[in-house]
């Protein structure tokens, strides 16, 4: 999973930096899988009302069904392909239970086509097998990690990011999150061993704007250029420079904790996140 680098033939190939796809084995979707949708929001609501700005246009994608919950325990499955997915940032991998069954998973990195996978009791702490974290070695990388039992993976999801399981402690189970939080969850919620796929996707340079009109990512206006009425930030003789940086509906952007003090996981987060 590398970068690929361009001859600078023009000015947008200069500093491009794009995946190479060399773990990509597979060009289409597995039809089976998939949710054709010509819904397109632009940042509008159901009544039209424009709620999230700078969103709009975009290639038509189409959605992958991704098994998070991993469910299907004692069931080995066969990896067939790894693909891209248009709809996150880490790679998915097919994979075909022995039932006859096709579903799509998260793939974590190293993951290889024919690979054998596994999930629930009997499964090895080897990389894709899915184990509930009282049956994971300590100290090993984990991700899709649960919350509550039974939820589906709600944790360390997107592209290269990858906990750490340091400890057990009666019913719940001690983390590292990728954010540097250490926090307790139980240990019958289940968690995927490895590391997610394609870690160099923060490395990756679009080289001009029109990546992100591709993305689905409209211009974005600076506040300090915008009229008081607008926001904040805005107004002013000449150039200014704006004041405190806050957000549209006035909440300090920097440094200001808006989590609620009261939050009934708080008991649970042993070391808060590091900045």
């Amino acid at each position: 999973m590398a970068l690929k680098k361009y001859r600078p033939l023009t000015p947008t190939l200069r500093y491009k930096l794009s995946s190479s796809f060399e773990e990509i084995t597979a060009s289409k979707p597995e039809k089976s899988l998939i949710v054709k949708t010509n819904y397109s929001s632009g940042g509008r609501n159901n009544s039209g009302k424009m709620t999230m700005r700078y969103i709009g246009g975009g290639h038509k994608k189409v959605i992958r069904l991704i098994d998070f919950k991993r469910d299907k325990d004692g069931i080995e499955g066969t990896v067939k392909s790894v693909e891209y997915d248009p709809n996150r940032s880490a790679r998915i991998a097919l994979i075909f239970y022995k039932d006859g069954e096709k579903r799509y998973i998260i793939a974590p990195q190293g993951i290889a086509v024919d690979q054998k996978i596994m999930s629930g009791k009997g499964a090895a702490p080897e990389i894709g097998n899915a184990l509930l974290l009282s049956e994971i070695p300590l100290g090993t990388i984990i991700h899709n990690i649960e919350l509550r039992p039974g939820q589906g993976a709600v944790l360390a999801r997107s592209a290269g990011s990858y906990a750490q399981l340091s400890a057990r402690d009666g019913k719940y189970a001690i983390l590292k999150m990728p954010s540097g939080e250490v926090r307790m969850i139980l240990i019958t919620c289940k968690a995927t061993i490895g590391a997610v796929s394609n870690p160099d996707h923060n490395q990756e340079v679009a080289g001009k704007a029109g990546k992100s009109r591709w993305l689905g990512i409209r211009p974005r206006t600076r506040p300090v250029v915008m009229n008081p009425v607008d926001h904040p930030m805005g107004g002013g003789e000449g150039r200014a420079s704006g004041g405190h940086p806050r957000s549209r509906k006035g909440i300090p952007a920097k440094g200001y904790k808006t989590r609620y003090k009261a939050k009934a996981s708080n008991k649970h987060i042993i070391e808060r996140r590091k900045k």
